[in-house]
């Protein structure tokens, strides 16, 4: 690919899906062989369900398994990608991801009626954004209804439609807020492509060992400045990220393949039952057993 090529694919990835200037808001279904893999953001505010498609989120420093009827709320600039489960494996198209995205801008709905009294829950809910928010439980289905009838309506209808999704979010408990509190955007043009880089190389062989030493020479830098480097842009170290896919692809195996944990445990890349254990607490806050009750039971 040349460089005139790289730098489009870069300008697409920072600046995707502009509302056109004629509209308040943007909705549209996606049906792709994959969602959008590239590691990305923009100055929109992003409304996204998943209705098929599996696979790895990233939303800031966040790291999570997505699956069919997850709804996520992001803010301007905050980076993020879906990386599905499919990716680089040929099917046909009942098999591709499918989902609903909306994008706005936040003046859409006019600077001086955010500062009302009346508007103090929807401000709140942009805060929120800033770092991601999952949407969950009843809510979730909720909004799943309504997003898809936003796609039938046209004009005003469209806007007051909106508008009853962000209400509907602004009042709900039912959600979680993603990015950490102290992570900030420091991504610039080139970390983008260099981050895809390294997100695609640790999701191929997340299930053998890394070596730093690897990435490293896959970014041309020495492995204390790349450590540097990633713990900079996701907030998190290397080792941790690393451990929080291999628990997000245990957490698929333990729900979606109901494999046993020992199973779950191998096949997500842990040398060791305790390790696997251990880590799996830390980040989910639950064994590994509890967290399969509790999925078994929705």
């Amino acid at each position: 690919m040349n460089l005139k090529i790289k730098l489009r694919h870069l300008v697409q990835a920072l600046r995707k899906s502009p509302i056109p200037r004629t509209h308040i808001f943007e909705v549209k279904t996606l049906k792709e062989a994959i969602f959008d893999p590239n590691w990305h953001f923009h100055s929109e505010y992003q409304l996204f369900l998943v209705l098929n498609g599996t696979g790895t989120r990233f939303i800031g420093d966040n790291v999570k398994h997505f699956k069919n009827g997850d709804i996520t709320f992001t803010g301007p600039n905050l980076p993020h990608l879906w990386r599905s489960d499919n990716e680089g494996i040929a099917s046909d198209k009942s098999d591709w991801s499918e989902g609903i995205v909306v994008y706005f801008h936040e003046n859409f709905i006019g600077s001086d009626l955010l500062e009302k009294e009346e508007m103090i829950k929807l401000k709140q809910l942009f805060r929120k954004s800033l770092r991601g928010i999952d949407i969950y439980g009843e809510t979730a289905e909720k909004v799943n209804k309504m997003l898809q009838n936003l796609l039938r309506l046209q004009g005003f209808d469209s806007v007051l439609e909106l508008l009853k999704i962000l209400n509907c979010l602004s009042k709900t408990n039912e959600f979680e807020v993603l990015a950490s509190p102290g992570y900030t955007n420091t991504l610039k043009e080139g970390d983008t492509e260099r981050m895809n880089n390294v997100y695609a190389y640790i999701m191929k062989n997340f299930k053998k060992k890394i070596a730093i030493a690897e990435l490293a020479s896959l970014t041309n830098m020495t492995p204390t400045s790349f450590s540097r480097y990633f713990k900079v842009h996701s907030n998190k170290t290397f080792s941790d990220f690393i451990s929080e896919i291999r628990i997000g692809h245990a957490c698929k195996l333990l729900i979606e393949k109901r494999v046993n944990i020992s199973h779950a445990c191998y096949e997500s890349g842990f040398q060791t039952m305790s390790n696997f254990n251990r880590q799996f607490k830390a980040i989910t806050n639950r064994t590994p057993a509890a967290y399969r009750k509790e999925y078994a039971m929705r």
